[in-house]
């Protein structure tokens, strides 16, 4: 029971990395929390400086918004699910599950929403397939429709969670272990808070989940206190799925850096312009000094001295501002976002056409990703299911509002050439309606399907 405590090698490599990420994609006040882990310290700077520089220390996040911009410019319509077959309890079932995934409320569309901005923010995030547990021996499909046990569920993850883990010769989960922290108390009038950790293990065919009740208390014990079959065992693989973006499309590593070179560099700037704003006297005499200097006091001058005040030239200043404009514009570029790093400044057409072309490639690239994500997902909980489907996912490809019009006209010139094939015109017509509808209710969507299968076959 110890060893569900153990940590992957590569866990504890980038568990650092991860928490860092995650601060300078959320920034605000988290960011402006844990500041004295970013803003770097001068040399031989007095801590009593230092302290009041962490005090007004700001963060301007330009790579959180990178990655939301994608993530809902990703979603602009939604992805469209293409279910074929006869059942009609599994297609009642994904139709559920379209609009509530999680058991939370979340739709498909909204839960990978946020299944993407974590994987541009850690590189991957993680999705588990769970069904409800039961006590009660159930015998046929009906009965575990009607008991719920057959009511399949998502539940997120990120690789933060994921604590240990092997993969067998094909490059699967051979087994996982999955670590949660959540403070509880049992009513209103218990004394305090405790930090409850849970470990969830996973392998092909089996779940146990383990439970610390304080895990501030280094003696609490570790129990078991569920264990059986899990919802994927008749496929024999563990029910956890990885979303994971290639290091090239990995926004917050590749930006993470510069984000927090320009931290730094902002910060310093604010701060030497504020000290700036406070001329300090300058006193030009051969005899000792040791009057008080201040809006309310005077001075007394001998013959022949001298008094003044000191202020920056500001050549620095300048040739750090410029450092700032070209770090912002980096964090853009190397995001590929480099039509919104210009400022407003004038750019030919055809370059702006050039640019966003790139951004589009990149959010196609997140869309597939995405889309075979969500098969794999379904897939997989169709076949545990065994409702006979069969199951795409379409869309996440269009990212303008007249590209609708674009795809009618490629319809209708494919539909003129005659090409006498009843199957093509039916998948034409089902993906043009359910694009054009991408926003309603699953359940419409496949029952407008359905009409137009049946009308297309009367002709």
């Amino acid at each position: 029971m110890q060893n569900i405590t153990l940590e992957h090698p590569e866990y504890s490599a980038k568990r650092a990395m991860w928490r860092k990420y995650k601060d300078l994609y959320i920034g605000g006040e988290q960011m402006k929390t844990n500041a004295s882990e970013y803003l770097s310290p001068r040399q031989k700077e007095p801590m009593d400086v230092y302290a009041e520089r962490l005090d007004k220390v700001f963060y301007e996040n330009y790579v959180g918004s990178i990655i939301d911009w994608y993530a809902a410019t990703l979603f602009r319509r939604e992805a469209v699910l293409h279910i074929d077959g006869a059942s009609q309890t599994g297609r009642r079932f994904f139709n559920t599950l379209s609009e509530d995934c999680d058991l939370k409320g979340s739709n498909l569309s909204d839960f990978f929403r946020r299944r993407i901005v974590d994987s541009l923010v850690f590189g991957s995030s993680l999705i588990l397939v769970d069904f409800p547990r039961t006590t009660v021996a159930l015998e046929s499909r009906a009965a575990e429709d009607e008991n719920g046990a057959s009511r399949a569920y998502l539940v997120d993850y990120t690789p933060e969670n994921l604590v240990n883990w092997s993969y067998d010769e094909h490059g699967n989960f051979n087994w996982i272990v999955l670590r949660t922290s959540e403070l509880k108390k049992e009513s209103v009038e218990a004394d305090g808070w405790t930090e409850e950790t849970r470990w969830f293990y996973y392998d092909k065919q089996n779940y146990r989940t383990y439970r610390m009740r304080n895990a501030r208390d280094r003696e609490s014990p570790i129990e078991l206190v569920d264990q059986g079959l899990h919802g994927l065992a008749r496929l024999s693989r563990v029910p956890l799925f990885e979303m994971k973006v290639s290091d090239g499309l990995w926004l917050m590593n590749k930006a993470g850096l510069v984000q927090l070179e320009h931290f730094n560099k902002s910060n310093a700037l604010s701060w030497a312009l504020t000290m700036g704003l406070f001329a300090v006297p300058v006193i030009y005499s051969e005899r000792d000094w040791n009057q008080v200097v201040g809006e309310s006091y005077y001075i007394q001058l001998a013959p022949g001295d001298k008094f003044g005040w000191t202020e920056p030239e500001g050549k620095v200043f300048e040739i750090a501002g410029h450092n700032l404009q070209r770090l912002q514009q980096e964090i853009y570029r190397v995001c590929y976002l480099l039509t919104q790093s210009r400022d407003g400044a004038a750019q030919s057409g055809l370059s702006k056409l050039r640019d966003f072309a790139i951004t589009q490639e990149v959010l196609r690239g997140y869309g597939d990703m995405v889309k075979d994500t969500l098969k794999r997902v379904l897939r997989s909980i169709g076949a545990a299911r065994e409702d006979g489907l069969s199951i795409d996912v379409s869309g996440l490809d269009d990212f303008d509002i007249g590209d609708f019009a674009g795809d009618l006209e490629d319809a209708r010139q494919l539909l003129s050439l005659g090409i006498e094939s009843r199957t093509l015109r039916v998948q034409l017509y089902k993906r043009l309606a359910q694009k054009y509808l991408c926003d309603v209710r699953q359940e419409l969507k496949d029952q407008i399907a359905l009409e137009i299968e049946a009308s297309a076959g009367r002709k």
